[in-house]
């Protein structure tokens, strides 16, 4: 089984190996494996940037009759969105190519596959904006003679457009009891054009950091622009250090921002 060594678009979705697409769509019984223990990326969410291929690593275990060969079947991990897994109308992310497998017993199988990941790079291949957010997570195992198993609903994960954060406090240095201004831009990968565009009407918070402390604390909430820039004031008190900080959404993750120093005399 050859992952993507032949691009084929499928409803929308990243991509699906020519083996594989029609014998989705036929619904073919395969080799009687089950997959279990799936763990995708360590259990954390897929962050992408706007153009660099992302890799990641999946651990699973395969459990298949004695009598049926290690060597006459491969499997892979399947991210997938839709009720169900093996249909045509599905939107699949599989990696380039199978996973590697040791056996541990005459029935067991404990395998490692990556997955790669790309933003858009033509009209057919690879992740587009629409496809950020909650996937399900499945396996595929297929034997040239009889044929694709699909099996679903082993877990979730999210793949999320990677996200910068910037903020810069004047004046530096500042007279204590005077207004600080606070200026910054919150902006996430964007996979159709692959760049960066800024994330509008999002609620980030202004944190202030007092010298000499390890621990920031939320001065207010502002929403950032229709270009994702922001704008805020407030009062100087003591030397610390401003930043904002952005919670995080399905489809784009959690950032905060290097503080900014100021300097109050």
């Amino acid at each position: 089984m050859r992952i993507r060594a032949t691009v084929v678009a499928v409803s929308g979705a990243v991509a699906l190996s020519a083996l594989v697409v029609p014998a989705a769509q036929a619904a073919t019984a395969g080799p009687a494996v089950t997959f279990s223990a799936l763990k995708v990326n360590g259990g954390k969410n897929i962050v992408v940037g706007s153009a660099a291929e992302v890799v990641v690593s999946a651990t699973y275990t395969v459990t298949k009759p004695a009598s049926l060969s290690a060597d006459s079947f491969e499997t892979g991990p399947v991210l997938y969105r839709g009720a169900t897994l093996g249909t045509h109308s599905d939107d699949i992310v599989m990696g380039d190519n199978p996973g590697t497998c040791t056996a541990s017993s005459s029935t067991v199988l404990k395998c490692t596959a990556k997955i790669e990941l790309r933003p858009k790079t033509s009209e057919d291949d690879d992740l587009v904006n629409s496809e950020a957010g909650s996937w399900k997570l499945g396996g595929l195992a297929v034997d040239a003679d009889n044929g694709p198993t699909w099996q679903g609903d082993l877990g979730t994960t999210k793949l999320q457009r990677r996200s910068t954060l910037t903020a810069d406090a004047a004046p530096e240095p500042v007279k204590k009891g005077r207004t600080i201004t606070v200026t910054g831009k919150l902006s996430r990968a964007n996979w159709d054009t692959n760049k960066y565009a800024g994330y509008a009407t999002q609620p980030v918070k202004l944190q202030f950091r007092k010298k000499g402390s390890s621990t920031y604390t939320t001065l207010k909430t502002v929403k950032t622009s229709s270009t994702g820039t922001l704008k805020t004031t407030t009062t100087a008190t003591v030397d610390g250090y401003y930043r904002y900080s952005f919670a995080g959404t399905t489809t784009t993750p959690a950032v905060s921002a290097a503080g900014d120093f100021v300097d109050v005399q």
